[in-house]
């Protein structure tokens, strides 16, 4: 079975950020984030999405 949730620091290495820029980010509502038991998670469909969301910068 593939992952669908992440830890907050899993994320940050993903998109190599720090902790406390994906929280920001988690904050703002730009990356949503769910909480399970006390514990923030990620959504590997909202990770996605995020990602998939981001402008490309032109050249």
């Amino acid at each position: 079975m593939e992952r669908i949730l992440f830890r907050v620091t899993e994320v940050a290495g993903f998109l190599g950020l720090s902790r406390a820029k994906t929280y920001e980010l988690m904050k703002s509502g730009a990356l949503p984030s769910v909480k399970v038991d006390g514990c923030r998670r990620i959504k590997a469909d909202d990770l996605h999405r995020f990602v998939d969301d981001l402008p490309s910068e032109a050249a």
